[in-house]
């Protein structure tokens, strides 16, 4: 008998004058020299915005509140090869620190960008929850 499992990925949607940080993902698959929300994996025992808080320290050296982040999407997405998931896309726009790539091995680079001219290499899960912050939408599906 299989036993099917959701991911759940909190995004933090980091806002700072109508603009986003992202990340340049270092990766060993298509995603590759792609932009991306910091992001990661929910672990074992801890609630989401305790997950976004300790990712976005792993991964930009941010210290976030998670009192005083938002929910802005939710996203339930599939795809050929890839484990179903979940993805929680949360808005900051107070936070401590400055950020920086902490992490080398899986991130090029760190970048702002205007939200009006996103990269046209930007990931498609990404885009999802940064049109939610101008098309309000509380929840989308992709791949199923």
């Amino acid at each position: 008998m299989t036993i099917a499992r959701h991911l759940v990925d909190v995004h933090l949607l980091l806002v700072r004058e109508a603009r986003v940080l992202l990340s340049l993902r270092r990766s060993g698959d298509e995603y590759d020299g792609r932009w991306h929300l910091p992001s990661g994996k929910l672990e074992h025992g801890e609630s989401a915005t305790a997950g976004l808080a300790r990712e976005a320290w792993e991964e930009t050296g941010i210290r976030l509140d998670p009192a005083r982040v938002r929910l802005v999407h939710v996203a339930h997405v599939t795809a050929p090869a890839r484990e179903p998931r979940l993805g929680l896309f949360f808005r900051a726009d107070t936070w401590t620190g400055t950020p920086d790539n902490r992490e080398p091995d899986k991130c090029y680079a760190l970048r702002w960008f205007p939200l009006a001219d996103l990269p046209d290499n930007l990931i498609d899960y990404s885009a999802t929850g940064i049109h939610a912050l101008s098309h309000p939408s509380e929840y989308s599906e992709a791949g199923w």
